[in-house]
């Protein structure tokens, strides 16, 4: 509701304000709706910045087409990972260089596996907190979940981070953020069909059936809740950052095997090794 409230809000504006006065207005909401720990989680963050300059980094999904993506290639590569990519350790050996969750369904659920987690740098919402703990390997952020003129696409991850319909839009910010000069999108299916049996709830959608949305069935398998993704939102987020990398320069790839996502330019996983 609150988020359908500001999208009514950003609509009159845009058409009433000059850019100048849209900057203004979102500048203050950013200032106005920073953590009160703003400073402690920049301080912490700021190592991070250019850390990777030139490199090229990939970037997880976790669609069905990472069955057939052969992750061990990743090894000596940094990569940024997200939610249940868990399942795929056991199996590959495979561990991202960071790791991230903005879910808050996903964060109660798998609370337990995620603070476990070791051997990747874990970055959380800062609301999320409570569920997500502080150890040695975690990195909290300021994140933008409500915020006018969607979508905006931050370049000062260590002050603020917005959301933008998906993870994989913290992801991205974070790749920019770190120098990173390419980024190669990888399990980003884009076609995700909600089954019949599964129930609508107030909180989220409960899982009656196998997962054949993401690359392993008990993803989000029998019992499990999960938000339905929003592909309008998301259609907008994207094509956000290839307007970023228009302007900027910037470059990001779809190495997916397959799949339905045509936004950025496609090329071979295979062949990047």
């Amino acid at each position: 509701m609150k988020r359908k409230i500001i999208s009514k809000i950003s609509s009159f504006l845009n058409t009433h304000c000059s850019d100048d006065s849209k900057e203004m207005i979102l500048s203050f909401w950013i200032k106005e709706f920073q953590q009160r720990n703003n400073h402690l989680m920049k301080k912490h963050l700021l190592p991070l910045r250019n850390k990777y300059s030139g490199k090229r980094a990939f970037i997880l999904g976790n669609g069905p087409s990472l069955k057939n993506t052969d992750v061990r290639l990743l090894k000596n590569e940094i990569t940024i990972a997200c939610n249940g990519i868990f399942f795929l350790f056991e199996e590959t050996g495979f561990s991202p260089t960071f790791y991230t969750v903005e879910d808050n369904l996903i964060a109660e659920q798998w609370a337990d596996t995620i603070n476990n987690l070791r051997g990747t740098i874990k970055i959380f919402p800062y609301d999320l907190r409570s569920v997500l703990k502080q150890d040695e390997n975690t990195l909290y952020i300021n994140f933008l979940r409500l915020y006018p003129f969607f979508p905006q696409f931050s370049t000062d991850f260590d002050d603020h981070v917005f959301w933008g319909g998906t993870v994989s839009y913290l992801n991205i910010q974070l790749a920019y953020y770190l120098g990173i000069s390419e980024v190669y999108l990888i399990g980003f299916d884009n076609n995700y069909v909600i089954p019949q049996k599964d129930i609508k709830t107030e909180k989220g959608i409960l899982s009656q059936s196998l997962d054949n949305n993401h690359f392993n069935p008990n993803y989000f398998g029998p019992g499990h809740r999960y938000n339905a993704p929003n592909f309008e939102l998301m259609d907008l987020m994207y094509n956000k950052v290839q307007s970023f990398c228009d302007k900027t320069g910037w470059r990001v790839y779809n190495a997916t095997a397959g799949g339905k996502f045509d936004v950025f330019e496609r090329c071979d996983y295979n062949s990047l090794f």
